[in-house]
C-alpha cells in the first residue's frame, strides 16, 4: 500500500466507526453499584436522556478507585468519543492529495499521519 492509499483507508475506517458510533460528546463517571461496589462508566447524553455506552467493571469498594485502571480508561475512552473520530480522519485524509518527498514540504510531518494511519489499520509497516 502506498502512503497515501494507508491514509485513506485509515481514514475510511475511522469516520466509518465513528460513524456507526453514538454521537459524542461523551463523559466518564463513577456509578454507585449498591453491594457490588463502584464501577468506572461512559456515557453520552445529558439529563434524563443520560445513556450508557460503555462499562467498565472494577467491583472496587472505593469511588474513583486510582488504584485501578478502569476511571483513566474510561476517562480516555469519554475523551476520543466519535466527533474526536471523524476529526481524526478528516485530517488523514487531508494528506492523501499531498505528494511527499524526501526534500519537499510535509517531510517531517507525513510521518505522525502515516503513524497514526497504522496505528488505526492495526500495522505498523
Amino acid at each position: 500500500m502506498t502512503p497515501s492509499e494507508e491514509l485513506r483507508a485509515a481514514a475510511e475506517r475511522l469516520r466509518k466507526l465513528a460513524t456507526n458510533a453514538t454521537p459524542g460528546p461523551w463523559r466518564n463517571h463513577d456509578t454507585h453499584l449498591g453491594q457490588y461496589g463502584y464501577t468506572a462508566t461512559v456515557l453520552s447524553g445529558d439529563g434524563n436522556t443520560t445513556q450508557l455506552r460503555a462499562w467498565l467493571p472494577t467491583m472496587s469498594q472505593e469511588p474513583w478507585d486510582e488504584t485501578r485502571n478502569a476511571w483513566a480508561d474510561s476517562a480516555y475512552i469519554a475523551a476520543m468519543h466519535p466527533g474526536v473520530g471523524k476529526a481524526l480522519a478528516a485530517w488523514l485524509e487531508s494528506w492523501t492529495g499531498i505528494e511527499v518527498a524526501e526534500d519537499g514540504p510535509f517531510v517531517e510531518e507525513l510521518p505522525h499521519a502515516l503513524t497514526v494511519a497504522r496505528q488505526i489499520l492495526g500495522s505498523t509497516a
